[in-house]
């Protein structure tokens, strides 16, 4: 583990990381839960990424995603002809016919496979050993380098993975699957994993100290966060003209950790001194009608509007207009949190101030009192007074604009941060 202990030892500046002399070509594997998920366009970004560095990738994925639009990108790459979804028949008899028709098509050709397979769940139950034989199917025609689970869920069930085809086992860690399915699971939940995965990425500092808790050694731990390509978001330093609206914007899933609810009191309380604002809010969740309630009932409906999800082009659309960002995350009831929020990269790479909290990660992005401003969670007076400060000092959005840019480009560029999982890739190989 020498090489995987020089990653470590290295900041998570991105020219900081060693990289090898050649850029060796190898295949991975990304497993997913759902694909393609136009909320998670992060794990697109590394998919495509490591297909622009020359290295073949193939997505596996429990489901297919219900989203009703698709990222561009998708289809650029032709990912759907990439991507292979798991089947489980419905019912036991199909189960049990499903399986004996998978060991005869591949008694001959993947016998020993299969007896490794028999050997290692010998011991299970019927149940899961048939779940795991469906899961093992798609990769028996395959060999890869590198098998990547995003999210810890994902790492755990598919495990057994690492031992049958002979790979390197990694996990990424983004948000729920270390606060909310810990709080329901217990903290042991992810001992076996811990103990068997070779390498594990955590998105944030925050999430590297979790798995130390947790009990995973330190030295199978890289920091590597989410980013955005740059390049596609075009900085413009924020101004007001004169009799000009101020023009707010949320775009996140409406959903509780995102702390929607909070940032609508706020800006309703902003309103009663500053009528000449606007809020938008794009996405899409459970939470919609809860929040259109509470925007009809504080009075706010022609100031605050709910515009639904939206496509990345439109969501840039919308935040070339606007003048302020908010996201003020929150620990949900069920102890679910936020990784570090991709939009809030995108808003700073575009020039606009923040408004969010002291949640999770988001400090690691947003600097306080330069890029913007960070409020305790669930403080709605904090909130309108952040705001309202910089609704009375417009002469600042440019310069925490500039600063929010330059941090991003900086720390979660994404070009910089797939070069670093090739190597990240490379020297695990190696170790």
């Amino acid at each position: 583990m020498q090489n995987l202990r020089l990653l470590n030892e290295a900041t998570d500046t991105p020219q900081q990381y060693p990289e090898n002399q050649q850029n060796t070509y190898m295949k991975v594997a990304f497993i997913v839960n759902k694909f393609p998920a136009l909320s998670e366009t992060f794990i697109l970004n590394q998919i495509t990424g490591l297909i622009d560095n020359g290295h073949d990738v193939d997505i596996f994925a429990n489901f297919v995603s219900d989203d009703s639009k698709i990222h561009a990108d998708v289809k650029k790459y032709n990912l759907i002809d990439k991507t292979y979804y798991f089947h489980i028949p419905n019912t036991r008899i199909d189960r049990v016919e499903y399986a004996i028709k998978i060991c005869l098509e591949n008694l001959i050709s993947h016998l020993l496979s299969l007896l490794k397979f028999a050997k290692l769940f010998q011991t299970k139950n019927v149940y899961q050993s048939l779940n795991n034989l469906f899961l093992l199917k798609p990769f028996l025609n395959k060999q890869y380098d590198i098998i990547h689970c995003h999210f810890g869920t994902i790492g755990k069930d598919y495990l057994f993975l690492k031992e049958l085809l002979n790979v390197k086992y990694v996990t990424t860690f983004h948000g729920y699957d270390i606060t909310m399915v810990l709080q329901k699971n217990g903290i042991n939940y992810y001992n076996d994993l811990m103990e068997n995965g070779d390498l594990f990425l955590p998105i944030s500092d925050n999430w590297k100290r979790k798995l130390i808790e947790m009990g995973c050694g330190e030295e199978k731990i890289i920091v590597h966060r989410m980013g955005i390509n740059t390049d596609y978001f075009k900085f413009q330093p924020r101004r007001i003209k004169h009799n000009e609206k101020i023009k707010l914007l949320t775009i996140a899933r409406l959903a509780e950790k995102k702390g929607i609810k909070f940032a609508i009191q706020a800006v309703a309380k902003v309103l009663q001194k500053y009528p000449n604002l606007e809020y938008r809010i794009a996405g899409d969740g459970l939470l919609m009608n809860d929040l259109h309630n509470l925007i009809m009932n504080l009075g706010v409906q022609n100031k605050i509007s709910l515009l639904g999800w939206m496509t990345h082009s439109e969501v840039q659309n919308l935040m070339e207009q606007a003048h302020l960002f908010i996201l003020p995350s929150v620990t949900s009831l069920n102890g679910d949190q936020e990784g570090i929020p991709v939009v809030l990269m995108e808003a700073q790479a575009v020039g606009l101030p923040v408004v969010s909290t002291w949640h999770s990660g988001i400090s690691e992005l947003v600097v306080d009192g330069k890029s913007g401003f960070l409020v305790p969670e669930r403080d709605v007076e904090a909130l309108a007074e952040r705001l309202q400060y910089l609704i009375e000092h417009p002469g600042v959005w440019a310069k925490m604009g500039r600063c929010g840019r330059n941090f991003v480009e900086e720390h979660y560029d994404i070009k910089k941060l797939n070069q670093q999982l090739v190597n990240i890739y490379q020297n695990l190989q190696i170790s």
